[in-house]
């Protein structure tokens, strides 16, 4: 499956929110990370994020597709991300 995860958490937990997702998926903007999973990663993902997350403060979303083919994607401005930043 495909997975996007958008992260909205406190400024002390950013660093620790980042470094498992980074593990699983590639960044492409602030807090917003991409990739190919299978459904063990994502389960284990989710695991760790509700593991340091304060869900009383903190918003995580994940969005699943299929593949990477049924995303669609328009972009507009800046480029962040990408690629060269793959794990």
């Amino acid at each position: 499956m495909y997975v996007i995860m958008v992260y909205d958490v406190q400024v002390e937990r950013v660093s620790k929110v980042l470094k498992i997702a980074r593990r699983y998926l590639s960044w492409v903007q602030n807090s917003v990370l991409e990739g190919q999973l299978t459904r063990t990663q994502f389960l284990r993902l989710q695991k760790e994020v509700r593991q340091v997350i304060d869900e009383q403060a903190d918003s995580v979303l994940f969005y699943t597709l299929r593949s990477a083919q049924d995303l669609r994607r328009v972009h507009l401005g800046l480029q962040k991300g990408g690629p060269e930043f793959f794990v």
